[in-house]
């Protein structure tokens, strides 16, 4: 199986790469984990003011941030996995990579606050699942 996980280095990321990684009915040898983090667009001001490529190094160094624990923890546990960043709103770059790498299936944290219409999942949770065809786990 192909599964993308979403990272945003959350309390929420690490116990939903905890439970995939300890379910072997989901992650076993031979699935492949591609796991994504989406870093928020800066502004077009800002980018013309520090330049594309100062930007880009920004961002490269904040993914890092979130995802290199996330690395070291799978190396320990030896998973198939590949990490990738990229810019955009959350839930739509989540719904599209997963298109893009015809995943069998999402699996993210689920932060569970905000308004009433949050109240058991946060915002791109709730997204995801609206608008993917692909089946999503939510781990809160």
């Amino acid at each position: 199986m192909k599964i993308l996980f979403a990272a945003d280095g959350s309390t929420f990321t690490k116990k939903a790469l905890s439970f995939l990684v300890g379910n072997k009915n989901l992650l076993g040898k031979g699935d492949e984990l591609v796991i994504v983090h989406v870093q928020d667009a800066i502004s077009a001001q800002i980018e013309r003011q520090l330049g594309s490529a100062e930007v880009t190094a920004y961002q490269a160094k904040q993914a890092d941030v979130i995802l290199k624990p996330i690395k070291k923890f799978l190396d320990k546990h030896a998973v198939n996995y590949r990490c990738v960043w990229v810019v955009g709103t959350a839930a739509g770059q989540i719904i599209d990579l997963s298109k893009r790498e015809r995943v069998q299936m999402i699996v993210m944290g689920a932060h569970g606050h905000g308004l009433l219409s949050r109240m058991f999942m946060g915002s791109v949770a709730q997204k995801v699942l609206a608008e993917s065809d692909i089946p999503t786990l939510l781990v809160k």
